[in-house]
């Protein structure tokens, strides 16, 4: 069995129950998925490879969310298309949402679905037109909001889009920083040397613990409202803490919760919260 692509899942294969597979996937009989359940119950789907181009039908799981990865693997032998999720050893609530898989962040951001509110039309004018990140985070000009976020123009339009972008800021989605533009137009951040400096919002994941749902919420010795104090969590491979969890660190360290150490290479910062209350 060969392995072809690792594919992180895109909203419209959720909705309409499908993959994009390899060519050489091409004479299919039957696609197998391999799928732990919330991360934990292993299970094994089998479908019939009904070929629609190059994309064959899955009938996903609901825990399955935007972005998970999913490893293609062809057995040419059994003319058999292999898919297979990898479970996170602790799930993740990524902005409220629960991933108990392995994802892309950069899918999560760009594959965004926004509420109809003004704030969610700005939070995705950052998210799907900004300049993303690997992980996850996205920054994006302030002046371009008025254009982008479709919140209208003059006296009104300003009045709601500043009230939009001050509560994404209380919300903790996004901050003002100082940005610059590169050669071909897009936005960086910091800043490059020498160019001109431009106001942009940063997106950043709201990255809390999830947890399982063979937890019963129910059982009175779960159900008792707690604190959990900040931990360090380990970053997938290929990803980076995003500056608001390098200041919840420091924030951490002078409040006295952490000893005055940087934090590891390959490590993120998750913020005190509480937890069953």
């Amino acid at each position: 069995m060969k392995t072809l692509r690792r594919y992180a899942l895109r909203r419209g294969d959720l909705d309409a129950g499908t993959i994009p597979v390899p060519e050489e996937c091409d004479g299919a009989a039957t696609v197998v998925l391999e799928h732990r359940a919330h991360g934990v119950t292993p299970g094994r789907y089998t479908f019939e490879a009904e070929l629609d181009g190059d994309t064959v039908n899955v009938a996903w799981p609901e825990d399955v969310q935007v972005g998970v990865l999913v490893a293609i693997s062809w057995q040419p032998a059994r003319r058999q298309i292999v898919l297979r999720t990898a479970p996170l050893d602790e799930p993740l609530r990524v902005d409220g949402v629960a991933y108990f898989h392995a994802y892309d962040p950069l899918t999560v951001t760009h594959e965004f679905r926004p509420a109809s509110s003004n704030r969610g039309k700005v939070l995705d004018a950052v998210r799907r037109h900004g300049r993303a990140f690997p992980d996850g985070s996205a920054v994006f000009p302030e002046a371009d909001l008025v254009k982008r976020a479709g919140l209208g123009k003059g006296t009104r339009g300003t009045f709601l889009l500043r009230n939009a972008i001050d509560q994404l800021i209380r919300e903790g989605y996004v901050t003002r920083v100082d940005g610059s533009l590169d050669p071909s137009g897009r936005p960086t951040f910091p800043p490059a040397p020498g160019a001109e400096v431009l106001p942009m919002l940063f997106y950043a994941p709201l990255i809390d613990p999830a947890t399982r749902p063979d937890v019963d919420e129910h059982d009175p010795s779960n159900r008792h409202e707690h604190w959990v104090t900040g931990f360090t969590r380990k970053l997938q491979p290929g990803t980076r803490p995003s500056p608001r969890a390098l200041a919840l660190h420091r924030q951490a360290i002078d409040n006295g919760q952490l000893p005055d150490e940087p934090l590891p290479d390959g490590y993120t910062f998750v913020k005190k919260h509480h937890r069953n209350g």
